[in-house]
């Protein structure tokens, strides 16, 4: 299976960056949850970035605000990550702009439903 990154990951289970990890990792997934103020979410090892982490990522979903975004980015593409879905509030213009200038293969929309899951069953 796929190993994705969550951007945004949270120890806070009301949180999407949560709720993603979780219903990634229940499709069968390998999750990598990115935050730099975490050390584990839901028992998985938490990086400061996808840079530190040390395999291969093949894509990432994004849950932080777009001022935030738009610098992890540049991260996701130098991490020749191969899609990464920007998910409703992480998606600004500049965002979505500066992904797509990157040649990184850009989805806008909810990674959560994407993935055949429902955000509200997290």
């Amino acid at each position: 299976m796929p190993v994705i990154a969550v951007v945004g990951a949270s120890s806070d289970r009301r949180k999407f960056g949560n709720k993603a990890l979780r219903a990634f990792r229940a499709q069968g997934y390998t999750v990598v949850p990115i935050n730099p103020h975490e050390a584990s979410v839901e028992g998985e090892r938490a990086y400061a970035s996808v840079l530190e982490y040390p395999g291969t990522i093949d894509e990432a979903t994004v849950y932080v605000p777009p001022e935030i975004g738009v610098r992890v980015v540049d991260d996701l593409a130098a991490k020749r990550i191969g899609t990464v879905w920007l998910n409703p509030g992480a998606d600004g213009p500049d965002v979505i702009a500066r992904a797509r200038a990157l040649g990184l293969t850009t989805v806008v929309a909810c990674s959560i439903l994407g993935v055949g899951e429902s955000p509200a069953a997290y």
